[in-house]
């Protein structure tokens, strides 16, 4: 339909009184509205309409709860949603057929009037656009002439999103009710912030923070906002328009006594936090929820070249498996989330920045890491990228196989080099990957058992010195 025609009886929607809407957003992207409203209702079955709606709604997750200690007995018996607001393209469509007069602006400023026959606006409903086609004096062009000038709007035109319902109820008069619904483009990240002394120490500053980002096309003022941290099933909508534009930064100003509040819930974890906010649409918002100083993290190194290289099933003879020229000795640093290290709280899945304090007391970015959901007393493990001084190189020496004796024999010579001023230790993980059955008859240093396909060496290496590690493993069937 071009045009929404509506019925004899449209009673608008009153005024609010109510306090702002609550607003429970989920890390996956979506969250869930609750707004008070008031419906002027008659005994007949009339209809009315919900403004002020967000873009994404999803129609089928609306739900209407009367808050009237006496009872209105309010029935839905039809809902539309209409996210197509009034605009010049929509306007033209609902004009086609009919003359529409154009004003032209020329070079020198003046402005030439046409009117012409709209035969097609070039407006698609739900989005796209085609070529218009205008007839103005019995000649056709396919390009408007100059900027529509309309000569008013309809009253009951649709300038926001919105809801329309036909409802029955058992009593008029004023009906205060909760409207929810599930929005998409609504969603929170948390971001953290470790920042660690001058060279020497890896005791940290950690702050956390909540990033709220609303694309739903609607303001929210004075909402009521919770945070549900955890992996949340829900199936997944496709073909949702989405809202576009700049996102506007914004954080709210640390309080010391006014810190998100953290509790259980359900399977998940909720975030209330302290205050009503105004989450504007296209914006970004940020929130503080996490403060530790003195926080003690272990840095150590790992040369794990054969990253994506494992035991299949079965026996692998191909000779070229597992060579690899990688020499990037990488950086790790594992905290633990107890209260005895000034943590002991649960971490929502986000982004960790790492910054070191340089000698001049200016903190420089020195690396990120991406974590998941870590409930408390578990070990926070990150990875920080390569160290710069550090340098690996692996050599496979001898690979044979013995049909007859059933026995794959292979033998690797790993060199580890150090150009930093002190010693350190590089552990050196090792996948086992031709066999299930598999034994180190020889090795230089020993080895710890990660799982039943691999293991790790842990090898000191001397300031600006070497340490050559070799082993051999023998593989059965």
């Amino acid at each position: 339909m071009k045009k929404i025609t509506m019925l004899s009886v449209l009673i608008p929607l009153a005024a609010c009184a109510f306090a702002g809407p609550q607003v429970t957003i989920y890390n996956d992207g979506f969250a869930t509205v609750k707004e008070e409203r008031t419906l002027t209702l008659q005994s007949l079955p009339s209809e009315v309409r919900i403004t002020d709606m967000s873009r994404q709604l999803e129609p089928d997750s609306v739900m209407l709860r009367e808050l009237a200690a006496e009872p209105f007995g309010v029935k839905i018996l039809e809902q539309s949603f209409i996210n197509d607001p009034l605009t010049e393209g929509l306007l033209l469509y609902q004009l086609e057929g009919k003359e529409v007069r154009f004003e032209e602006k020329r070079k020198d400023g003046t402005i030439k009037e046409h009117v012409g026959k709209v035969i097609r606006s070039g407006y698609v409903p739900g989005g796209g656009s085609e070529q218009p086609i205008i007839e103005e004096e019995g000649a056709v062009r396919f390009s408007l002439p100059g900027q529509p000038v309309f000569e008013g709007i309809d009253p009951n035109a649709f300038l926001k999103p919105s809801l329309v319902w036909q409802l029955a109820s058992q009593r008029g008069g004023e009906c205060p009710v909760e409207i929810s619904y599930v929005t998409a483009d609504l969603s929170w990240e948390a971001t953290y912030n470790l920042v660690a002394p001058a060279e020497g120490s890896d005791a940290f500053d950690v702050s956390g923070w909540i990033s709220l980002n609303n694309q739903t096309g609607k303001d929210f003022q004075d909402a009521e906002v919770k945070l549900i941290a955890g992996d949340v099933q829900k199936v997944q909508a496709y073909n949702v328009r989405r809202a576009g534009g700049r996102r506007v930064m914004y954080a709210m100003a640390p309080d010391e006594e006014a810190m998100p509040e953290e509790r259980a819930f359900d399977e998940f974890h909720l975030y209330t936090l302290p205050r009503p906010v105004r989450l504007r649409n296209n914006e970004l918002k940020q929130v503080e929820f996490l403060r530790a100083a003195g926080v003690k993290g272990v840095r150590y190194y790992v040369y794990n070249p054969l990253i994506g290289f494992r035991y299949y099933g079965g026996r692998n003879e191909d000779p070229d498996y597992g060579l690899t020229d990688s020499k990037k000795v990488g950086v790790r640093i594992e905290i633990s989330n107890s209260d005895t290290n000034g943590l002991g709280v649960p971490l929502p899945k986000g982004r960790m920045r790492l910054y070191r304090t340089d000698v001049d007391g200016r903190r420089e970015f020195t690396g990120e890491s991406q974590i998941d959901h870590l409930p408390k007393n578990e070990l926070l493990k990150l990875d920080m990228g390569s160290a710069f001084d550090l340098v690996g190189e692996r050599k496979r020496t001898d690979f044979s196989v013995d049909s007859t004796a059933k026995r794959i024999t292979e033998s690797f010579e790993i060199k580890l080099r150090n150009r930093k001023e002190t010693p350190v230790e590089i552990r050196v993980v090792e996948p086992l990957y031709r066999g299930a059955k598999w034994r180190i008859p020889v090795s230089s240093m020993e080895f710890t058992q990660v799982d039943a396909q691999t293991i790790e060496f842990r090898a000191p290496v001397p300031p600006d010195g070497e340490t050559v590690l070799t082993y051999t493993v023998h593989y059965r069937w």
